[in-house]
């Protein structure tokens, strides 16, 4: 397990010397405990996330991370001596749950920082609970109360759950993660969420 935490602040850093080193722009959405740390709900996570939605953009990435010292330690990670992993997934999924619509959709992410060659977005609110809902861990259902808690009426209950279930529709797991949804729906009622 990763002993290291890393803030907005840390993050912030890493990404800035990233973009200095870059020659053409990359879009990285944030998501899973990355997008919880940037929307101030956690005030740190273990490692980064982000989704490259452009396979081109996550070539060139990956390949300008290899020339920067990063190795690939898992199927998504990117790793060097600061002690982080970036996981970076390509295309519209994270990590196995693949996304309705591209996160660089319009309402696909939330836009959070510009750096010279480095868009930085968060994922929607909706695409956040579904892929934290879809693995369903105690710290995932603790990060989607907090997103509950933090965006307070900006999530539409109607609208999440029929995204849910089209995202559902489309997974091997179907049941299993529609019994997480409920479960969820459980838990909100009980803490006076919903």
């Amino acid at each position: 397990m990763n002993e290291y935490r890393i803030n907005k602040a840390g993050l912030s850093d890493i990404l800035s010397a990233w973009s200095a080193f870059l020659k053409r722009r990359i879009h990285l959405v944030a998501c899973g405990g990355t997008a919880m740390t940037l929307l101030n709900i956690k005030a740190s996570t273990k490692d980064i996330d982000f989704i490259v939605p452009n396979l081109e953009e996550y070539k060139y990435l990956t390949a300008k991370l290899t020339e920067l010292g990063y190795i690939q330690t898992t199927q998504y990670g990117w790793s060097k001596d600061e002690g982080f992993i970036f996981d970076l997934y390509p295309g519209n999924a994270v990590y196995i749950t693949e996304l309705i619509n591209s996160p660089l959709d319009a309402g696909g992410n939330i836009p959070y920082k510009e750096f010279d060659r480095i868009y930085v977005g968060i994922l929607n609110f909706y695409d956040i609970l579904i892929t934290k809902l879809f693995r369903a861990s105690s710290v995932d259902i603790d990060d989607c109360l907090g997103l509950f808690r933090h965006a307070g009426n900006k999530i539409d209950l109607i609208v999440f759950k029929e995204r849910f279930c089209k995202t559902a529709s489309r997974d091997i797991g179907e049941e299993k993660v529609l019994k997480n949804l409920g479960y969820f729906i459980q838990t909100l009622k009980k803490e006076k969420l919903i």
